[in-house]
């Protein structure tokens, strides 16, 4: 057993809707990297629960006339019984709704509040009439302020991007009830994160980040750290501030909190040492694995929130990025996922946590489910490859040799290099280089097959006196079987215990000094795995169908607008494309995404703010040749006027890319 003492805990499931697909990228990620801790004999606990307040909840509930409670426990079961059924096993599944974090939030707040980090101030809000009850950004609708797009957010327009506060909205209106919101003050209740400035850049440079999550942290804290409202007025769903009758935590205060309590309900099932691993001189690993959408939130307030109540701050935060399935968006908001329950009805999960985990690195990056590469990959890798190899020699074992394996290990040299290789192995599972690891099981099963097509038992079997050649040549094969077995149980755990039942052994720790199974009895091959059928994925997909939106946005956009409507060539003839020369390129101040371009069309030069940011330098730019449509209007955005548009193309984030015409155009020349 390790000295190694670990917690590990994913993001909290909202208890809103079902599991889908983007959710398992987190949760299957997480679950691999704990079963390989299991593995290796550390001490590891994975905790979990779902996060079970808010508006969104109560007014879910109250549509369907039944309590909160009621809604929470029913979803609490959905979600638990999707997770077990793809092999997430977590330690603890709790709630947030729960006596435990109830009474940790409440410690919280009151070591925040004494020692000097709350306070409190009237704001002015919006209110519905009819409803009786506060609105957040998310329940008002109405025209955008910047470009009249109708039925948009009181935060930011999805049209052109622009935010603003909700009282600018024009025609503003209740999403929860159509009326008019008014105006009305209140007491909210704050932390003062800013009272951890000097704290966090220290954390937040400690080592605890993956470097594109710590330089983003460096921006937010260079841009100062502002007060967090942690109060909501009722109606509310959750927690009363102990000092302040009528006002209720806000969900994100309690939330995180929600891995501690979740933990202390596995200390008093269990009888372990909640101080022991939360205790501020705790020498034990905290690590959250999440979503990059929630960063500012685990890795600022959380770790502000845990120093100044006096506990431990986590060892790492680990973001993921987001999913896309075939290259469409996955939003929850707008209802574009495949369900966890949609894609069990017709596929084995192990297939998908062998995909995730083809595709995951150590960074933050997007992966798409791309299910033609999805079928691929399984039958190649999985079936084809390790599957195979059991399926090959096990039946000349069996009808042979009474399921019994050689006495000898023919190749002894090849099966110490499958051993070796498991150091490489884990450093990559432990580095949560996932693909890097499954790249690497899976040239060792092409070893294993290159080995047996070299040795063709098939052709030995026929020959008089090669019994003991074709005996050694399959327990051969059957042994790099069980290596490559082991090396995947975090990965698939099912398939891989049931290897462990054919092959007749005791569950596989992880292999350092690993020997062959020699004169062994192993039980009869059955299928382990069979291949992905393309009716199955189509099954999938046409479930989902009504929910399948193609987008033409990057994926790092706030939401994915669906493709327009088809146009007439007419129409298309009217689009003034020409040839325009980057002259300048400089960021823009206050914008994540923007960078404001001088471009020469030829005639003249032209004001243009483009959102490629994230893949480019400004200094890269100058000099560039771009396409540019020249007769869209002027748009009057916050930064300035755009006077054009620049083409562009790519995925998003980094790959995006310009259109250089061939050398010899010149800035003004038209595209045909």
């Amino acid at each position: 057993m390790s000295d190694r003492k670990i917690l590990v805990t994913s993001a909290l499931p909202y208890a809103n809707g079902p599991i889908h697909l983007g959710h398992l990228v987190e949760y299957i990620q997480t679950d691999i990297w704990v079963r390989f801790q299991k593995q290796r004999g550390n001490l590891c606990y994975f905790v979990c629960a779902d996060d079970t307040h808010g508006t969104p909840i109560m007014l879910r509930a109250d549509r369907e006339g039944i309590s909160p409670e009621q809604l929470i426990a029913q979803v609490g079961k959905e979600h638990l019984a999707d997770f077990t059924e793809f092999g997430v096993a977590f330690d603890n599944y709790h709630s947030t709704h729960s006596d435990e974090n109830k009474a940790y939030s409440t410690l919280i707040y009151e070591r925040l509040r004494d020692a000097g980090h709350i306070s409190s101030r009237t704001i002015t809000q919006a209110f519905d009439p009819i409803k009786n009850m506060f609105l957040s950004d998310r329940f008002i609708k109405g025209e955008c302020p910047k470009c009249g797009a109708l039925d948009q957010y009181g935060d930011s327009c999805e049209a052109c991007g622009a935010t603003y506060s909700p009282t600018e909205l024009k025609n503003a209106v209740s999403a929860i009830s159509g009326a008019k919101p008014v105006a009305k003050d209140s007491v909210h209740y704050f932390f003062d994160l800013a009272n951890f400035t000097d704290m966090l850049r220290d954390w937040t440079c400690a080592g605890h980040l993956q470097p594109e999550v710590r330089n983003k942290l460096a921006e937010w804290l260079e841009g100062g750290l502002q007060q967090w409202d942690i109060s909501r007025d009722a109606p509310y769903f959750g927690f009363e501030i102990p000092d302040a009758p009528g006002k209720y935590f806000y969900v994100w205060l309690d939330a995180p909190i929600g891995y501690m309590a979740s933990f202390k309900n596995l200390c008093d099932k269990k009888g372990l040492d909640f101080n022991e691993f939360w205790s501020k001189n705790s020498d034990a690993e905290l690590y959250h694995f999440i979503g990059k959408d929630i960063i500012y939130f685990h890795a600022l307030f959380w770790p502000a929130m845990l120093s100044g109540a006096h506990f431990r701050t986590p060892s790492a935060i680990f973001a993921h990025g987001f999913l896309t399935v075939n290259g469409e968006k996955m939003s929850k908001s707008r209802g574009t996922f495949i369900t966890a329950r949609t894609y069990l009805e017709h596929l084995n999960p192990e297939y998908l946590r062998y995909y995730f985990a083809a595709k995951l690195s150590a960074g933050v990056d997007d992966i798409d489910l791309n299910f033609d590469d999805f079928s691929q990959r399984v039958n190649s890798d999985l079936v084809g490859k390790v599957v195979n190899i059991a399926s090959r020699c096990s039946g000349f074992i069996s009808k042979r040799f009474a399921n019994t394996l050689s006495e000898h290990c023919s190749e002894p040299a090849l099966f110490d290099q499958f051993v070796d290789a498991h150091s490489q192995i884990a450093e990559y599972y432990e580095t949560r280089e996932f693909g890097k690891a499954m790249r690497e099981i899976m040239a060792l099963a092409d070893l294993a097959n290159q080995y047996i097509d070299h040795k063709k038992p098939w052709l030995i079997a026929k020959e008089e006196g090669k019994d003991q050649e074709l005996h050694e040549v399959c327990s051969m094969g059957i042994n790099l079987f069980r290596l490559l077995a082991v090396y995947l149980q975090p990965v698939l755990p099912v398939l891989s215990g049931n290897a462990e039942s054919f092959l007749n052994i005791p569950v596989q720790v992880w292999p350092i000094k690993a020997q062959p199974l020699l004169n062994h009895v192993i039980n009869d091959f059955k299928p382990l795995m069979t291949r992905v059928e393309a009716d199955k994925i189509e099954m999938i997909v046409a479930a989902s169908k009504e929910n399948l939106v193609k987008t033409v946005a990057t994926p790092q956009a706030k939401n994915f607008e669906p493709i327009a409507d088809t146009i007439e060539f007419d129409d298309f003839a009217k689009l003034d494309l020409r040839i325009g020369k980057i002259i300048k390129a400089e960021h823009v101040d206050g914008a994540d995404k923007l960078l404001q371009l001088t471009v020469d069309i030829g005639d003249e030069t032209r004001n243009i703010f483009a959102g490629i940011k994230s893949a480019y330098q400004p200094e890269a730019l100058e000099g560039k040749l771009t396409l540019v449509i020249a007769n869209l209007a002027p748009r009057k955005m916050r930064f300035g006027l755009s006077e054009g548009m620049v083409l562009a193309a790519g995925p998003g984030g980094k790959d995006i890319w310009v259109l250089s015409p061939d050398e010899g155009a010149l800035p003004g020349m038209r595209v045909k």
